[in-house]
C-alpha cells in the first residue's frame, strides 16, 4: 500500500445483549452490533451507513432490526427534489417573522422534535479500547492485500409518488397532538351552498379584478382605450412555488431586529474557529441536555466524546465540496451567540445529520426542524460543487415510535431495505411497516446482498502492525479460531468495506 493512504482500522463487538430502549424504555429490548472505530475514512463510512450502520462519536454500530423492540431504519432525502411542505413553510415563516420583529411571543409554541438520534448508544457496553493498542497509520504494512472492486448504489425501481403523498405535510414536526378530542361532535348536516349567491373566489383574484377595474376607468378617463382583456379568473400561470432557499433568504434580510448567520466550523482541534467556540458550545450542550432530556450528568467530557471525537479523517478531493469531507459543526450565531449547533458528516454522496443541540430558551422557534432545513439547503448547495453528493441522511426511521415518524416526511425520502440493502421509496414501505414492526422492503423475493462477502479468507485484517487477508493471518497466528466472529463480521459489513477496512486482531 502507498505511504499516504488512509486507512480504516476497526475492532469488532459482535452483538451486545439487550440494553434499555431509548424510545420504547424497553429495559433489555435494544440489540445491535457494534465496533470501535479508530480512524475511518468518509468512503469507508458512506458504505457503512447504506448497509444501516451508525456512529455515535467513534462508535458505530448496526441495529439488529428482527430482534430490536423498536426497528431503526435508514433513512435518506432525495434534497434536489424537496419541496418545502405548509408545516415547513410555517417554521421558516415563524422564524422569518422573529428576525423582523424581534419577539419570541409573537411566534407562538410548537412541539419540537428532532432529526437526530437521541436513544441510540454512544459507546460500548464494556470499555473502550486503548489507543495504544492499534498503531498509527503510518505504521501499517501489507502483505499480499488483494484490490477491491467498487460497487455501484442498488436501488429498486422508483414509483410515481400519489397525490397524497406528493402534498402530505409533516405535522408531527412541529405540533404533538393533531388528533380531534375525544368530546368533539361530527359537525350538523347544512343545506348547502346558496344557488342564489355567486360561486366564491379567492381573494387574490378579487384584487387582481378590481386592480384592472380601477386601471381600464383611468384609461378611459385620460382617453386611452382600455384593455379589453378579460379579468384573471385563476391563478397565474407564471407563478412559482417558491423554493426552499426563497424562504431561507427572505428571513435573512437586512434591517431585521435580530441577526442570524450559519457558520460551518470542522471538528478539528487545530482549528482555531472551533477552538475559539469550544467552551461556548460546550456549555449550550449541557443547557440543552438539562433542561430538554433531563441529563444532569452531561459534563464537558461526555460533549467532545458524543459530538467532539469523530473517525472521520478529514479528506479534499477535485470533485468534492469546497471544505473538503469529514465531520463538522453547523453552528448558528444569533446577535453574536451561539444558539444552536447541528453535528453533520460530510460524505462522498450525502450530508449526514448526526445531532442537534439547541439553547432552550428558543425552543419555540422549532431549532430541530428548521435546522433540517437549513441542511437539506446546505446539501444543494454541496451539490453544485460535487454532482453526486444530492442525498440529506437523517438517520433511523422508526415507524414503531409515533413521535419519530415525522422524518419520513422530508420528502421524496427512501428506506434500506434491511436485507437486500436496496433503497426502496417510503410510500412502498409504510404499508409494510403498519403491519409488522419488522419487513423486507425489496418485493423481488429471489433479490439478495449483491455486496456478501463470499470468501471471508479475503476480508483484511490488522495484525502485528501488517496489513493482510484473513487467510494469510490463519496460517500466520496461533490460538483459538475466530473465524465464526470474522465471518459475521465480513457479513455485517459487506465486501467492499471487508476488503478495504483493517479488522484489527490482537
Amino acid at each position: 500500500m502507498a505511504e499516504n493512504k488512509s486507512y480504516t482500522i476497526v475492532e469488532y463487538f459482535g452483538g451486545d445483549s439487550g440494553y434499555q430502549c431509548g424510545y420504547c424504555k424497553n429495559s433489555v429490548g435494544n440489540f445491535s452490533h457494534g465496533m470501535w472505530s479508530h480512524t475511518m475514512t468518509v468512503q469507508d463510512y458512506q458504505d457503512l451507513i447504506d448497509r444501516g450502520w451508525r456512529r455515535s462519536g467513534k462508535y458505530v454500530y448496526k441495529p439488529i432490526l428482527n430482534k430490536t423492540c423498536c426497528p431503526q431504519y435508514t433513512i435518506r432525502c432525495h434534497a434536489l427534489k424537496f419541496q418545502p411542505s405548509k408545516s415547513h413553510k410555517k417554521i421558516l415563516k415563524k422564524m422569518s417573522k422573529f428576525l423582523s420583529k424581534g419577539d419570541l411571543s409573537t411566534v407562538g409554541v410548537d412541539g419540537e422534535l428532532m432529526v437526530c438520534d437521541l436513544a441510540g448508544p454512544r459507546e460500548p457496553s464494556r470499555s473502550c479500547p486503548s489507543e495504544s493498542k492499534c498503531p498509527s497509520i503510518s505504521n501499517v504494512h501489507k502483505e499480499d492485500c488483494p484490490t477491491a472492486a467498487q460497487g455501484q448504489e442498488e436501488q429498486d425501481g422508483p414509483i410515481a409518488p400519489t397525490a397524497s403523498a406528493a402534498t402530505t405535510a409533516p405535522t408531527e414536526a412541529t405540533t404533538n397532538d393533531t388528533s380531534v378530542p375525544p368530546t368533539a361532535s361530527a359537525p350538523k348536516p347544512g343545506t348547502g351552498a346558496d344557488p342564489n349567491k355567486p360561486p366564491c373566489r379567492k381573494a387574490k383574484d378579487i384584487r387582481n379584478e378590481r386592480r384592472l377595474q380601477k386601471e381600464q376607468k383611468r384609461q378611459s378617463s385620460d382617453g386611452i382605450a382600455p384593455s379589453t382583456k378579460p379579468p384573471p379568473t385563476g391563478p397565474s400561470q407564471s407563478n412559482q412555488p417558491k423554493s426552499l432557499e426563497d424562504f431561507i433568504e427572505e428571513s435573512l434580510t437586512d434591517g431585521n431586529a435580530h441577526s442570524l448567520e450559519v457558520r460551518l466550523v470542522p471538528v478539528n482541534f487545530d482549528d482555531p474557529q472551533f477552538t475559539a467556540s469550544y467552551e461556548q458550545s460546550a456549555a449550550l450542550f449541557a443547557r440543552y441536555q438539562i433542561a430538554i432530556h433531563n441529563d444532569e450528568e452531561c459534563d464537558e467530557s461526555e460533549f467532545r466524546r458524543f459530538l467532539c471525537d469523530s473517525p472521520l479523517e478529514a479528506e479534499n478531493s477535485d470533485d468534492g465540496p469546497e471544505m473538503g469531507y469529514g465531520s463538522f459543526h453547523q453552528q448558528y450565531w444569533l446577535d453574536g451567540r451561539i444558539v444552536a449547533v447541528g453535528v453533520v458528516d460530510i460524505l462522498p454522496s450525502c450530508v449526514s445529520s448526526v445531532y442537534l443541540y439547541y439553547d432552550p430558551e428558543f425552543a419555540s422557534l422549532s431549532l430541530g426542524s428548521y435546522s433540517a432545513l437549513r441542511e437539506i439547503a446546505f446539501t444543494r448547495q454541496l451539490q453544485k460543487q460535487s454532482p453526486k453528493l444530492c442525498y440529506y441522511y437523517l438517520g433511523f426511521y422508526i415507524h414503531s415510535c409515533p413521535k419519530m415518524r415525522y422524518k419520513g416526511q422530508y420528502r421524496p425520502s427512501d428506506l434500506l431495505c434491511p436485507e437486500t440493502f436496496t433503497w426502496v421509496s417510503i410510500e412502498r414501505c409504510v404499508p409494510k411497516l403498519d403491519q409488522s414492526r419488522y419487513a423486507r422492503f425489496n418485493q423481488d423475493p429471489n433479490a439478495e446482498d449483491a455486496r456478501m462477502l463470499k470468501e471471508v479468507d479475503r476480508a483484511l485484517v490488522l495484525y502485528k502492525r501488517t496489513a493482510m487477508p484473513y487467510g494469510v493471518y490463519c496460517r500466520k497466528r496461533k490460538g483459538s479460531s475466530d473465524e465464526a466472529e470474522v465471518k459475521q463480521y465480513a457479513s455485517l459489513v459487506g465486501q467492499d468495506c471487508a476488503q478495504r477496512i483493517l479488522l484489527f486482531r490482537p
